[in-house]
């Protein structure tokens, strides 16, 4: 089974109940395509490197899972490069 993590930047100005709702949407989108031990922990607002999309800050939070399938990674990068909520997102691959 192969561990990932997923760190995506939400837009700073969305509404706390607007964010909660976008993290339970993508943490159903990866356990419904087959990730398990899914963790996800929020971070905090932080300054960006550069500004994407006129904003300067973003609100950062990173799920760890492991899969055996892509399906729930293809998924999850699919509708994240579609949704206005979300600034950039990156998935990666850890070792065991």
């Amino acid at each position: 089974m192969a561990h990932y993590e997923i760190t995506y930047i939400i837009k700073p100005d969305i509404e706390e109940d607007a964010k909660k709702a976008v993290i339970d949407r993508y943490n159903k989108i990866l356990t419904d395509n087959g990730a398990k031990n899914v963790e996800s922990k929020d971070w905090e607002k932080k300054r960006l490197a550069y500004e994407i999309a006129n904003y300067k800050e973003g609100i950062y939070h990173i799920i760890t899972l492991d899969t055996d399938d892509d399906a729930a990674l293809n998924e999850f990068d699919r509708l994240s490069k579609i949704d206005d909520n979300i600034l950039r997102h990156m998935i990666i691959r850890r070792e065991a």
